[in-house]
């Protein structure tokens, strides 16, 4: 790195950030393009003896730990990691392959004690998680850029907003999978991590100077501490265009359909809209074809696919034709807590009123903190607590009914009061 890009990248926010910078009177300067890694692109480690060295060097160095995956989403079945890449003081940056180190649990040991600093952390901890990487302590970027109040908050953005570098992003959505990979892509990758501690470091500064540092070590632990999601139940009505299939048979279809494409899929290790699109699924349950003349005859399933495949799809669907009526799927799904907020006006009035007083007042509050109004309080525990308030509505009520629904204590310390008020005034 070169001295200019050392005193740009030790300074703090120079931009448009969640505030103005201190002397009020800087001007905007154009961003500096960011084409090379500091000790150059890395080379891909890719066996035993490479990654011990690495795990040696990243034990060794000092600091927080920048960490970054890229998956081959839209290429791929599942989200698996295909690279992953860490810089750290002493150690500089790595690229590991994790196709060909598929157990990196010793590398996550040497780093453990370390804060892991990432962008979007909840994107990338699955599939680290997967191959044995899982932090104790991390600082999310994306996450204190919303807290701070930035007004876009992705990787590229909040580098050329902070720190005045632009990161070149044209290889975002490539297949990661690819062997070898390219070395435009690894540059790509290293510079991802090139300045992720000091973005870090200087949103560290601008939290502590609006009073949110607390709240965002709040966040991180919050993150940190989180079990893996359990798998999503009924996972084919997430299927896009869902919203047009009204009767049951119908939705057995579609059921059919996905969990036939889904296996293919992952037999195959391909992205399941590589199979077959969801735009076709839904044809197909709209359309019920009787056989595999007419399946093909609908959009998605033209003239390139063959016999074969059109059969084992129509087979799909007559078995969904077959079923009894009491195996056919439910509309909707089971709901754990409150009805959609559509319904609430004819279900309960009055829970309806009261949401609409706290929307009013936590979306006013937000403003006032200069954050998004989700990142203050989830929608979801807004909605619970509005359709199911305590019978007495006093400060500690309201504070221990956010609580119950993973509020972390920032949040109950500054909502509590809005929502307090909220629901009085909408009870009259």
């Amino acid at each position: 790195m070169t001295d200019a890009q050392e005193t740009a990248a030790d300074s703090s926010l120079r931009t448009t950030g969640g505030a103005p910078p201190d002397d009020g009177g800087s001007v905007e300067e154009a961003p500096i393009p960011l084409l090379e890694p500091r000790e150059g692109i890395p080379p891909v480690i890719a066996d035993a003896d490479a990654l011990a060295e690495v795990v040696a060097a990243f034990a060794a160095g000092t600091g927080p730990v920048a960490v970054d995956a890229e998956r081959a989403s839209g290429y791929r079945y599942g989200q698996r990691a295909y690279l992953v890449q860490l810089r750290r003081e002493g150690a500089g940056s790595a690229l590991i392959d994790p196709v060909a180190c598929p157990d990196l649990s010793g590398l996550g040991a040497a780093i453990a004690d370390a804060e892991w600093d990432l962008h979007a952390a909840t994107q990338d901890l699955p599939c680290l998680r997967e191959i044995g990487m899982v932090p104790t302590k991390l600082f999310d970027t994306e996450l204190a850029g919303r807290l701070a109040g930035f007004p876009r908050v992705g990787l590229g953005a909040m580098v050329e907003s902070v720190l005045g570098y632009q990161l070149e992003k044209g290889h975002s959505a490539v297949d990661w999978s690819t062997r070898p990979l390219p070395d435009p892509w690894l540059r790509y990758a290293a510079l991802d991590v090139e300045l992720l501690v000091d973005l870090r470091d200087a949103l560290e500064k601008e939290l502590d100077r609006q009073g949110k540092l607390d709240w965002a070590h709040q966040e991180f632990d919050a993150i940190a501490s989180a079990p893996p999601a359990p798998p999503r139940k009924d996972p084919w009505r997430r299927t896009s265009g869902m919203h047009k299939v009204r009767r049951r048979r119908q939705m057995a279809v579609v059921r059919e359909l996905w969990t036939a494409r889904d296996k293919i899929a992952q037999r195959r290790d391909v992205s399941p809209g590589k199979v077959l699109g969801d735009t076709a699924i839904v044809e197909a349950a709209l359309s019920l074809p009787v056989n595999a003349h007419a399946l093909a005859a609908l959009p998605g399933f033209g003239h390139r696919m063959g016999r074969r495949q059109l059969e084992q799809w129509q087979a799909a669907v007559d078995r969904a034709r077959e079923l009894p009526e009491a195996e056919l799927p439910q509309p909707g799904q089971p709901i754990a807590g409150p009805p959609p907020p559509r319904a609430w006006a004819d279900k309960d009035p009055a829970a309806a009123a009261r949401l609409s007083a706290a929307r009013t007042a936590v979306s006013a509050l937000a403003e006032t903190l200069n954050m998004p109004q989700e990142n203050l309080m989830t929608p979801d525990t807004v909605r619970r607590v509005c359709w199911e308030p305590p019978s007495v509505v006093d400060a500690d009520s309201v504070a221990a009914a956010l609580a119950s629904h993973g509020a972390r204590r920032w949040q109950v310390e500054q909502v509590t009061p809005v929502l307090v008020a909220a629901l009085k005034a909408a009870r009259g």
